[in-house]
């Protein structure tokens, strides 16, 4: 009995459903069933995927707005000898039609398949969609498995019964014949089969995905011998992956620039030398897995200007896929670099991932500058000074539309000198932001350096100018908060501004507070909500003036962080400000002159799908002023929840006190300047020592309070690969 069950699973393994499509006139499409008509939304989740130029056709499932399910022998090389997939972009180009049950419509979404996250245990794989779908409610997973005799509908995109490439998705039935950990094997009730295209199509039950379609004898498919007469197939079980599933769909999003889904980091040392330039300035590439090491500089005939003295390469730096194809893209600012005779001007770059690495795909690099391209920025002119890439952020709106916001904040804006301003960059949008633009808080006056500081999540958009002058009170600060939403004048649409003498802020302005010199907002779920539609936001006051002692002795530059809530309405609440307070409260530390907290801030959701909590909302803040003992500007770094109360939340980070960072505390090395959060670690650069400088990457648990330590990933000059030269290596992360 065994010999001959094997038998008819090594038929059925021959014949896997993913077909070649060379030879078809339109893509593949369906079971040997029932049509679905074209206003039945029924099966709306079903999506039909389509792997390089009609290589091969298949069908799929939602399973989240931004996630398929779909069989892994969609994607695997020789389907019939293994079911490996890689993990990451895809090897081919590969495109998804969801919610469309007549593929001849323009009813669903059209989508890129940029991310693979497959199984190795049974014929199944997750691939992530280049932009969420919207319109289309994802289907739910059942709660228990197959179970003998019982009738399962499928649906798919495959040949049927007269046609090599229909164009309607079908439906059938199967009957469950027995069932085994991840798989069953099923029969097609009255005559219908599976057929080829139809791999990776939605098993279920009272519309619950039981499992999807993977191996089928095709009896009664188009192009097979007629002799053939079986119906019989494997389904390969999905009720059992709901933690599986969420775990992938609910996970931020890592750095993978050359897409073989294992996490890569970039690292800046923007005072490098290359060549003779001193301080021109460099990236270093780390790929994750052990797959080398790389150097991106101007000098590389890939990326624009050359290295030049001075020019501060990557000062700035953050991600995102821009282009969309599933490989991270790094974004730069050249801060210091000079166009044309225009010195200081800057401007920034986006450099394209590719699965060679970076530079080696063929879109290397798209250039900005003022004065050239498009939009704003070939509206606006290069002028001494600008400092164009003084700050960069990246991501994507809540659409999965990826957008980068860049400041200028030297920038003069009519004739006002070093206003400053920022561009904003999204699909065909690129605009400029100042404080003369229609509806943005405050005026533009010379020297405010709007742009100094940003911030950006999916919902919202922050834009310091922490040298903003309040009622007279020089360098007090403020900042605006903008909806990715366009204003009618074309700009993102301004909500409000901040400063600290509004009730709705806490303090009050004074000269020399640098409010808003740093700033993090991240995206936030409250409770009853779907998704997480508001933002946390953060601002850094490091020169604020703090007493320990009622107020008889102010502590100049200890520094002060607000946090609040931006709510979906677009509307502003103040929660709590973040201090080192007094010597017996129950925040690590006491607040004293010099400290500057607050002067960085990295913040992330390490949860983004669920509603929100102490545990996954975490705040790191640098205070790189810190004396520790005697030792001046040694710096220190405490980390927070952004929504709970801070002293049950805090713990504190200093050189050599077992959280990590190794060594003792040194003068002038500023701990806590550069520092950046992912949804798994917190990044620690050490630019200014010891030595050619270092960075940290601490896991999570290091830094919350109560959590175990575990080992830290060094990134140091003369280790892992890395040349034994650096300046200030270190200084940014992503």
């Amino acid at each position: 009995m065994q010999h001959s069950r094997g038998l008819r699973l090594a038929t059925l393994g021959a014949a896997l459903v993913a077909v070649p499509l060379a030879l078809c006139a339109a893509p593949a499409s369906a079971v040997t069933g029932t049509p679905v008509a074209d206003s039945d939304t029924t099966y709306a989740y079903t999506a039909q995927i389509t792997v390089g130029p009609h290589d091969r056709g298949c069908s799929a499932v939602l399973v989240d707005a931004e996630w398929l399910l779909t069989a892994a022998s969609c994607f695997a090389a020789d389907p019939a000898a293994s079911l490996a997939v890689p993990a990451g972009a895809p090897q081919k180009s590969t495109t998804a039609i969801i919610g469309r049950s007549d593929l001849s419509g323009t009813q669903g979404a059209e989508r890129r398949v940029v991310e693979l996250v497959p199984r190795t245990d049974r014929d199944v794989v997750l691939a992530r969609l280049n932009r969420p779908v919207a319109g289309v409610a994802p289907a739910a997973l059942a709660t228990s498995g197959p179970t003998a005799g019982e009738e399962l509908k499928f649906a798919g995109y495959g040949r049927t019964k007269t046609e090599w490439a229909p164009l309607k998705l079908h439906t059938a039935s199967y009957t469950v014949d027995a069932a085994a950990a991840t798989s069953a094997t099923v029969t097609g009730k009255d005559g219908a089969a599976a057929c080829m295209g139809d791999a990776g199509g939605p098993v279920l039950r009272a519309g619950q995905l039981v499992g999807l379609s993977s191996q089928s004898s095709q009896g009664g498919c188009h192009g097979i011998d007629p002799a053939q007469t079986s119906t019989a197939g494997v389904i390969s079980r999905v009720d059992d992956l709901k933690s599986w599933i969420d775990g992938k769909v609910g996970a931020t999003r890592i750095v993978d620039f050359n897409g073989d889904g294992v996490e890569d980091v970039a690292i800046a040392d923007p005072g490098a030398t290359v060549g003779t330039d001193t301080n021109a300035g460099l990236v270093r590439i780390v790929y994750g897995g052990g797959k080398g090491v790389a150097e991106i500089n101007q000098d590389l005939d890939w990326v624009a200007g050359g290295a030049e003295q001075g020019d501060w390469f990557a000062d700035s730096m953050d991600t995102v896929d821009w282009n969309e194809d599933g490989y991270t893209d790094l974004v730069v600012g050249t801060t210091l670099e000079d166009v044309g005779s225009a010195a200081d001007a800057g401007f920034f770059d986006i450099l394209y991932g590719a699965p060679g690495g970076m530079g080696t795909g063929t879109l290397k690099s798209t250039h900005f500058e003022q004065g050239a391209g498009a939009g704003a920025i070939k509206a606006a002119t290069p002028e001494a000074g600008d400092r164009m890439g003084d700050n960069v952020v990246a991501g994507t709106t809540t659409a999965g539309e990826p957008y980068i916001v860049v400041s200028a904040p030297g920038e003069k804006v009519g004739t006002v000198a070093k206003a400053g301003a920022a561009f904003y960059l999204r699909g065909s949008v690129n605009v400029a932001i100042h404080q003369d633009k229609a509806d943005v808080p405050g005026a533009a006056e010379a020297n405010d350096g709007f742009g100094a500081s940003l911030a950006a999540d999916s919902q919202h958009i922050a834009i310091g100018a922490p040298n903003e002058t309040i009622n007279g009170d020089a360098a007090a600060g403020n900042l605006a908060v903008f909806s990715h939403t366009l204003h009618a004048d074309g700009h993102p649409k301004p909500l409000f501004g901040l400063d600290q003498d509004l009730d709705s802020v806490s303090g009050g302005a004074e000269a020399n507070d640098d409010f808003a010199w740093s700033l993090s907002l991240t995206d936030y779920r409250p409770a009853g909500s779907a998704t997480a539609n508001e933002s946390i936001l953060a601002i850094g006051s490091p020169g604020e003036a703090m007493s320990t002692d009622g107020g008889a002795t102010q502590k100049a530059d200890a520094g002060r962080v607000v946090v609040g809530r931006v709510t979906a309405a677009g509307t502003w609440s103040e929660t709590r400000q973040l201090w080192q307070g007094t010597a017996d409260d129950d925040v690590s530390g006491t607040a004293e002159a010099g400290d500057r907290m607050g002067e960085t801030l990295t913040a992330v959701n390490t949860a983004p799908r669920a509603v929100s909590t102490g545990a996954t909302m975490r705040l790191a803040v640098g205070t790189p002023g810190e004396a520790l003992g005697t030792t001046d500007n040694a710096g220190a770094i405490h980390t927070f929840s952004l929504v709970a109360a801070a002293g049950a939340n805090d713990r504190w980070i200093e050189a050599g006190d077992g959280d990590g960072i190794p060594g003792t505390p040194g003068a002038n090395q500023y701990l806590g300047r550069n520092i950046h959060y992912t949804g798994t670690k917190l990044y620690v650069g050490m630019p200014y020592g010891p030595g050619l400088g270092a960075l940290y990457a601490l896991p999570m648990s290091n830094t919350v309070t109560g959590g175990t330590v575990a080992p830290v990933t060094v990134y140091k000059p003369g280790t892992g690969g890395l040349p034994n030269v650096g300046t200030r290596f270190g200084a940014q992360v992503r």
